[in-house]
């Protein structure tokens, strides 16, 4: 796949007082692409994640989004312009159902009216929530969760759980989505199901980064591979010559 990146880092460095968690570390993701980054347990993923999404500013380098520099926006800012992320442990709200976790990622573009129209009910405002009640059942639905919608989130089991933050990640579409670790604690089914939404996403136009240990599952979705290591990139390319690759093979894929 070729073309401009619509998420990009630029020469990201952090540092944890004397521990160097990411040197120089450069990677993009396109439009309508899935690219996959794995690597050894502490070789720098998450810390990438936490830059990307704007947890953490790094000790040098630059975020880029469609060209310009985020390098200080804020985590708000980033999701209010289409960046979505999930993490390694599920961020649900937990008293709340799962329909309602859905509608909260929605909740941010406001009803119309102001307060006057919260307070009035006004036609506009119930049309709005009426929408948006429709799209996360939509979504709930495509996830494969649809019928958990009154379950309280707290309550479910860590793969439902995941499949339901997917869900809020997604239910205002994305323009880059972050996955960290989105199939861990998923039964097969589920991970098919999961596969199938990220393809769904990148074929109507989202960049996908997705962090994951399952190997096989990054080999069968990703177009492209990114191997970190020690907090530098050891390779890049497709699942086929990232499997071929003997220095990935050596530090994190094994021989066999």
């Amino acid at each position: 796949m070729t073309g401009p990146y619509v998420l990009e880092s630029a020469g990201i460095s952090v540092r944890f007082g004397g521990v160097r968690a990411l040197t120089g570390v450069a990677l993009g993701v396109r439009a309508g692409e899935v690219c996959g980054l794995i690597g050894p347990n502490g070789a720098g993923k998450t810390t990438l994640f936490d830059v990307l999404s704007g947890i953490r500013r790094p000790d040098r380098g630059r975020m880029l989004l469609d060209g310009a520099d985020i390098t200080r926006r804020s985590p708000v800012w980033r999701a209010r312009h289409g960046m979505r992320r999930t993490f390694q442990r599920q961020q649900l709200f937990g008293q709340l159902s799962v329909a309602d976790n859905v509608l909260v990622a929605q909740e941010w573009r406001g009803g119309g009216g102001g307060i006057a129209a919260d307070l009035l009910g006004s036609p506009a405002r119930r049309r709005r929530e009426r929408e948006r009640r429709e799209q996360g059942e939509r979504v709930l639905a495509s996830c494969g969760i649809g019928a958990l919608g009154a379950a309280y989130a707290g309550g479910l089991p860590a793969g439902q759980a995941r499949m339901a933050e997917l869900a809020r990640a997604v239910a205002d579409p994305p323009r880059v989505l972050l996955l960290d670790e989105p199939a861990s604690g998923l039964s097969a089914p589920e991970r098919e199901q999961l596969a199938a939404v990220v393809r769904r996403l990148a074929d109507e136009g989202c960049a996908v980064l997705l962090v994951e240990h399952n190997v096989a599952f990054v080999m069968d979705l990703c177009t492209r591979v990114v191997v970190l290591d020690l907090g530098t990139v050891l390779a890049e390319g497709t699942p086929a010559e990232i499997r071929g690759d003997p220095l990935v093979r050596e530090a994190y894929l094994g021989t066999s």
